[in-house]
This record gives C-alpha cells, structure tokens and sequence, in this order.
C-alpha cells in the first residue's frame, strides 16, 4: 500500500475539514510538501471545481484550486513526490489545452505527473461555465482519446464531433511513456467502462469499499479493457462523503485512529485491491501539530502496510 499525502486546506468540506485547516496557507502547503516528500510520502493530489453555486457551500464548501497550477508549484516545490488530481473535470477545458499543460508539467517534473480525470457532477458549474451538461460524458469520452493522440503520436490526428485536428505538432511529449498514468475518478458504469478503455488507475468515491472488489471485477471484465489497470485510489476519510458532499457518519472512517485500527483498515483496503490511501487530516490546533502527526504516520503506518 502507498500512502499520500493529505494536505490541509485543500478544500472546505463540512464532511471532512477540520477548523484549524483555515488558517493553513499556500507558504505552509509548499513547506508541507517539501516535508512530506522528506517522510517517504509518495503522492499529493489536488481536488478540483471552477466555480461553486451558493447554495452548495454548506457541503461543498467555495474553496478549490485549479488542479493543474497547484499540480505544478507542487511538483516545481518538490523533486520526488508524484503529483495528481483529484479529480480535473475532463470536460471543462479544450483538450488540447489540458494535454499541453500535463506534457510541460510531466517533462518539467521528470516523469512525477499522474492524472486523475473525471466528468463531473454540479450541472450548475457547468452552466456558468458554458458546457452542456448532458453531453459531458461523450465529450469526455472524445477529450481523453484526443489527448492520448496528442501524447503518443508524432502526427496527431483526432477527427471528432467535439474536438479535431490534423497537420499538427505536439511538444514536448510526456517525460513517461507511452504517457503520463492516467486515471478516472468515478463510480457509474460509463465511468468503469473509460477505466477499462483508457486507464490505468481508479479512483472511487461513492463505491461502497465492500464493493471495490467486485467492480475492479467488472472494469476488467470488460470486452476492450486494456490489462492496464494497476492502482486503485481509496483514502480512509472517502466514506465519510456522500452524494453531492453530504455527511455520512462512519466509524471506520474517523480521524485519529489508533495504529492498529489505521493499520488493520489499510490492510483490509488492500484485500479489495486498494493500492493507494491516505490517513485523515485529524482535530489538531494548528498546521505545527500536523508535522508530529504525519511524521508518526512516516514512522509507524508506512513500515507496517508496505
């Protein structure tokens, strides 16, 4: 099992912020970046939204970076720890333009990017945003194979209702090859069935973590899976969110577990195919706090679940 990092104030969900994070700054994530990389931790990834409706901030809260800069000053802050989202909605820039800001963020980094697409879920953000909602899917579907294109082949060419080109240059490519890791977050079947076409990595949110097994089944039972999927993302602290970010009461969960408890869960993560976690951000007092307790986490969770 890898661990990543969770780094405070990276959003403001009621389900899983704790107060003290408020006063986190984006100087205090770099320094806990740089630190995280020096305790062993292997990935920081950055959630995503543009735009949040008021009437979603109870649960949402309005706070969320664009994925791909804060991926940058973190991997530019860093010259070890991976870099991913989670998630960038796939369909809310034109492709081009995301796989030309993750093939520079790739070769600048040395090979540290991974991606984590999704589709989205706030109809109203797509609104603002100006992309039809109910096209996001076939979109997205056109997006990834455009980037893939772009990425891999000397001449691109992608004809698509969305999204063509031809007659082009590409560069710089991806530092990793064939490409940098691509992986989708998302539970629906059109979701699991990208996974099986296009990924390499899972990263389920609503899936009961009962049931990971039983779909990590059902991605490569697909007829065109690509016998690539190699990493499944579950953090501890994902089943205290629900649907559209609501709360959901759930022990296994908490922050601040004993070794054991932490240890057992990851453990039994890992017997569903789990590959990667993360332990929850706990009830401290301040970002001082969070260096003793990630360092306890380095020194005893990380020995016991690698």
């Amino acid at each position: 099992m890898k661990l990543g990092f969770a780094m405070p104030h990276m959003l403001k969900l009621k389900a899983t912020m704790q107060p003290w994070e408020a006063k986190v700054t984006g100087a205090d994530q770099t320094r806990l970046a740089k630190w995280a990389e020096s305790l062993g931790y292997e990935m920081i990834a950055v959630p995503e939204h543009h735009v949040i409706p008021r009437k979603h901030i109870e649960l949402s809260g309005p706070f969320y970076f664009n994925a791909y800069t804060a991926m940058a000053h973190f991997a530019g802050a860093t010259e070890k720890i991976r870099v991913n989202s989670c998630i960038a909605i796939l369909p809310a820039q034109h492709p081009i333009v995301t796989a030309k800001a993750l093939s520079t963020m790739d070769w600048l980094s040395s090979g540290r990017v991974t991606i984590t697409f999704a589709v989205g879920w706030l109809e109203e953000e797509f609104t603002l945003l100006g992309i039809p909602f109910q096209k996001r899917g076939a979109m997205a579907e056109e997006y990834i194979q455009a980037i893939i294109a772009l990425w891999t082949q000397d001449n691109p060419e992608y004809e698509g209702k969305y999204v063509s080109f031809r007659d082009v240059a590409f560069e710089p490519k991806p530092v990793q090859k064939p490409h940098l890791p691509i992986w989708f977050g998302g539970d629906a079947d059109p979701v699991l069935r990208r996974v099986a076409r296009y990924a390499q990595g899972w990263w389920p949110f609503l899936t009961k973590p009962e049931l990971i097994a039983q779909r990590i089944d059902f991605i490569r039972s697909q007829a065109d899976y690509n016998g690539q999927l190699s990493d499944v993302y579950y953090g501890l602290a994902t089943s205290r969110v629900g649907e559209g970010h609501v709360v959901i009461d759930d022990p296994t969960a908490r922050a601040g577990q004993t070794k054991q408890e932490i240890v057992d869960r990851l453990g039994w993560l890992a017997a569903q195919g789990v590959t990667w976690s993360s332990v929850p951000i706990p009830p401290l007092s301040s970002v001082e706090g969070y260096y003793d307790y990630t360092q306890w986490i380095a020194e005893e969770i990380m020995p016991a679940v690698r």
